[in-house]
C-alpha cells in the first residue's frame, strides 16, 4: 500500500470519528433536552442519562463504522469506557489548568455580540485534546485488531 493512500484512509478515518462526534452531540443534547423538558426528569439525572446515551451511541458507530471492529464486544465496551474516562480526565485537566493556572484566566475578548472568555477558549482547546486523544486512544487500543 502507497503513502498516499495511507494516509488518504487515516483522513477519511479521522472524518468518519469527528462525524460520529457531531452525532454524538445531537444525540447527548436530544436525550437530555427529551429527559428534562419532556418527560421532567431531574435535569442532572437528564445529563447522565444524556451522556450514556452519547457514548453508548459512539461506541456502536466507532466499532462498527469508524474502525469496522469484529473484535469482542465486551472488551472494547469496557476499553472503550476506560479511554472515554481518561481522555475526559485529559480534557479536564486543560481546561482546568488553562482556565485557572495560566493568564488566559483573565483572557476576555469581544467580536462583534460575541465573548469569548479565557474558560471558552480553555474549553475549545480542551474539546481538541479530547478528541485527538480518544481518537489515538480507540485506534491503538480499543480496536487495535480492526
Amino acid at each position: 500500500m502507497n503513502v498516499r493512500l495511507l494516509r488518504n484512509s487515516a483522513l477519511i478515518q479521522f472524518v468518519k470519528y469527528a462525524c460520529v462526534g457531531v452525532l454524538n452531540t445531537l444525540v447527548t443534547l436530544c436525550v437530555i433536552f427529551i429527559c428534562k423538558a419532556l418527560l421532567g426528569v431531574n435535569p442532572l439525572v437528564s445529563n447522565a442519562i444524556g451522556y450514556v446515551a452519547g457514548v453508548v451511541n459512539s461506541f456502536i458507530w466507532n466499532k462498527n463504522w469508524v474502525f469496522k471492529s469484529s473484535g469482542r464486544y465486551t472488551r472494547e465496551a469496557v476499553t472503550f469506557l476506560v479511554g472515554f474516562l481518561v481522555c475526559y480526565g485529559l480534557q479536564f485537566l486543560t481546561v482546568w489548568l488553562l482556565s485557572y493556572q495560566t493568564p488566559l484566566k483573565e483572557f476576555e475578548m469581544t467580536i462583534f455580540a460575541f465573548t469569548l472568555s479565557g474558560y471558552g477558549l480553555s474549553t475549545l482547546i480542551g474539546n481538541v485534546v479530547y478528541t485527538l486523544t480518544n481518537y489515538v486512544y480507540n485506534k491503538i487500543v480499543t480496536f487495535r485488531n480492526a
